[in-house]
């Protein structure tokens, strides 16, 4: 199969899950688990585990926020290389403004780098919920019609990867 095809059943395929255009409260749960892997509320929550933390909470803070750091600027170096644009809607403008590439997907990539490296560095209380959280964002990125399928799943290898290559750095 050819990029041209591959990309257009990459389309297609996408256009099934997308709800951006349907009222109702799929939409809007979909709407705020898609905006709930966006980096400045992880670095807020991680701000303030920081100040209000024990030592252990400041050192697992410190660890994810740079963690986040790193995998925004590999995103953003692939983005550039690729510039695949995203999917055509209205949803989302504020990422279509300042960010109107589509691969891989940021927010699968964190999150997914987020759910691999909890369970190493913990707080173990956190591992089901970000298990869970992580490919909901995914998928909400594509029903809001922000990025493909193969966006969000590059996305994730990419997360994942940056996960374990942190913890045998860091172990």
């Amino acid at each position: 199969m050819n990029e041209a095809a591959w990309l257009e059943v990459d389309r297609r395929v996408s256009a099934k899950f997308r709800i951006a255009e349907n009222p109702g409260v799929l939409r809007n749960a979909a709407a705020i688990v898609a905006h709930s892997g966006d980096s400045w509320f992880w670095g807020i929550g991680l701000g303030i585990a920081w100040l209000l933390g024990n030592e252990f909470t400041k050192r697992w803070s410190v660890h994810l926020f740079a963690a986040i750091v790193v995998t925004a600027l590999a995103v953003m170096a692939i983005k550039l290389l690729v510039r695949r644009e995203r999917p055509e809607g209205e949803w989302g403008s504020i990422y279509r403004k300042n960010d109107p590439h589509s691969f891989p997907s940021g927010h699968a990539a964190r999150a997914l780098m987020l759910a691999t490296l909890v369970p190493f560095i913990g707080p173990s209380a956190l591992i089901a919920p970000l298990i869970l959280w992580a490919p909901l964002v995914s998928l909400a990125r594509v029903a809001m019609g922000l990025h493909y399928i193969s966006d969000v799943l590059a996305g994730g290898l990419l997360g994942f990867a940056i996960a374990i290559a942190w913890q045998i750095i860091f172990a």
